[in-house]
């Protein structure tokens, strides 16, 4: 059954407001070579049949699972 693996981020252009207070996070616990924190969000799909299914996961992505204002996506087809 084929899976699709979407990764969401925010614009590289964007403030990632959570990322910074996970940065800070680490810095207290010692880790102060972190430079730069960016959290996103990783979404699975597992899909039936075959069909144009990169298309399919697009239209997805593009209508429901990014906001294409703020946020890039990627995506991979495991079959």
């Amino acid at each position: 059954m084929p899976k699709a693996n979407v990764y969401i981020t925010l614009k590289p252009s964007l403030l990632d407001a959570q990322g910074k207070v996970v940065q800070g996070a680490l810095e207290k616990l010692g880790y102060t070579n972190v430079s730069a924190v960016r959290i996103g969000k990783y979404i699975q799909i597992e899909l039936e049949g075959d069909g144009d299914l990169e298309q399919q996961v697009d239209d997805m992505c593009r209508k429901l699972l990014a906001n294409p204002v703020i946020e890039d996506y990627r995506f991979e087809i495991e079959r």
